[in-house]
């Protein structure tokens, strides 16, 4: 039996060859020097700058745009990064149109906020192409922590834990470091695979070893680390995903978004990746936009993407879903999926229109039906192979402001903890937090 008889619909190679360098190219082209220089001029470097208190990171955003106007971009790219080690990547996959940007005096006077995003990557891809690594380690402690999850929030605390003087041990369960950075974002967002050079570059501050293939819950036992560690960092993420909770949702064709996306960024020949003609994504969030986006630019017909809740009520910033409709994708919003139907796999997908009463959301009984030969959930993501006995509420773990779980010795942060929304500059400004903390303990134990 062949491939295409196996999944009805879905097929490899739906564009010329010479259509997909195009379509997932860089998103947001780099500032030249001459563009940074104007773009930054723009700047009224604010003594009390709201884009600084929007900034999950508290990254001096006057002062690095005004090194950059005055010249000194090394200099703006170490202001970035003593604040958010992964500026680089932030700087492409922030939703800075809901942060700094946004408070901007500028977009609040004229609607046109300084570019604060492209600038901060002006600024740390100018160092980073020097092959310069601001920090040095301080002295050694002789202290050891480990790290679980090779993600920004791992990074990031092993970064900042390797500068004070400690050796860190990051496992990770997947093949590459990386985590989201690596198998979760759009590929237009993040171009020439630049997620793995950032590890590569970040790991330049030394005292950091990785070790992948490493699970926590399958060949990874926290009593075993606890042991044998002075502290342990958890930054994992959320591996398990939300079922849809509809008859039929293990048809064929019937996929996490995740995975796709995930599959994509690790392509070598994106013509070679199968595609639907006809793809349905469930979810409103940024993760339900790059897999209906990335559908369209594979070269999908037509890309439908369904929340059961109102526009003012998705995940994904205004920004992320027009860029969605400017890529030929149909939004539809207040349906939730009812049913999947099809002879083994998809075909197409039953909804049910909602209405959202003060948060109670309930069915209208009127049903409608879109053709689909690809299903992608995209709804939300779980934590797996937490360990009994930390506390968990509402499928996080719990943690302080500093990342301190239920248990002594164990830190959390990122998307598996309590805390601020699931972005990279959060679980970066996590990831450090917890760093900072863990040392101040270990210095008084010490």
């Amino acid at each position: 039996m062949t491939h295409s008889q196996l999944t009805p619909g879905v097929a490899a190679g739906r564009l010329p060859r010479d259509s997909y360098a195009d379509n997932f190219s860089d998103l947001h082209a780099p500032l030249t020097a001459h563009e940074a220089a104007v773009a930054s001029d723009r700047c009224y470097f604010c003594h009390d700058a709201p884009c600084m208190t929007a900034c999950p990171t508290s990254i001096d955003i006057p002062l690095f745009i005004r090194q950059i106007s005055t010249g000194t971009e090394e200099s703006a790219a170490r202001t970035i990064l003593e604040q958010n080690i992964m500026g680089g990547m932030c700087a492409r996959v922030c939703p800075t149109e809901t942060l700094c940007e946004e408070v901007c005096v500028r977009e609040t006077a004229e609607g046109k906020p300084v570019e604060i995003g492209r600038l901060q990557r002006f600024a740390t891809d100018t160092l980073m192409e020097k092959g310069v690594h601001p920090f040095a380690r301080a002295a050694s402690t002789g202290k050891k922590v480990a790290v679980v999850g090779a993600g920004p929030a791992g990074l990031s605390c092993a970064h900042r834990l390797a500068l004070k003087g400690h050796d860190v041990v990051v496992f990770d369960g997947r093949a590459k470091a990386g985590g989201l950075n690596e198998f979760g974002i759009a590929s237009y967002k993040s171009v020439d695979s630049f997620a793995e050079r950032e590890v590569a570059w970040l790991l330049e501050i030394g005292g950091i070893e990785i070790r992948l293939g490493q699970r926590l819950g399958e060949n990874l036992d926290l009593d075993a680390l606890a042991a044998d560690y002075d502290a342990v960092f958890l930054g994992m993420g959320l591996a398990g995903v939300n079922a849809l909770r509809a008859d039929g949702e293990d048809k064929g064709n019937v996929t996490d978004a995740v995975d796709f996306i995930s599959d994509l960024r690790q392509a070598d020949d994106l013509p070679a990746l199968p595609v639907g003609r006809n793809v349905v994504v469930i979810g409103g969030g940024m993760t339900a936009v790059d897999a209906a986006v990335q559908s369209k630019l594979l070269g999908a017909d037509s890309v439908t993407m369904v929340y059961r809740r109102g526009k003012d009520r998705m995940g994904a910033s205004l920004f992320e879903q027009d860029l969605a409709s400017s890529k030929g994708v149909r939004i539809i919003y207040n349906a939730m999926p009812v049913a999947v139907h099809g002879n083994g796999a998809v075909q197409e997908v039953e909804f049910e229109y909602t209405v959202d009463d003060g948060g109670k959301l309930s069915g209208t009984g009127e049903r409608f039906f879109l053709a689909a030969d690809q299903l992608f959930k995209a709804i939300g993501q779980t934590l797996t192979g937490a360990p009994a006995d930390l506390t968990v509420e509402r499928g996080k773990i719990v943690v302080s402001e500093t990342g301190r779980s239920s248990r002594a010795g164990v830190w959390a942060g990122g998307d598996c903890a309590s805390g601020g929304d699931d972005l990279t500059v959060t679980a970066v400004a996590e990831g450090r937090d917890a760093a900072e903390d863990i040392h101040t303990s270990l210095s008084v134990k010490e």
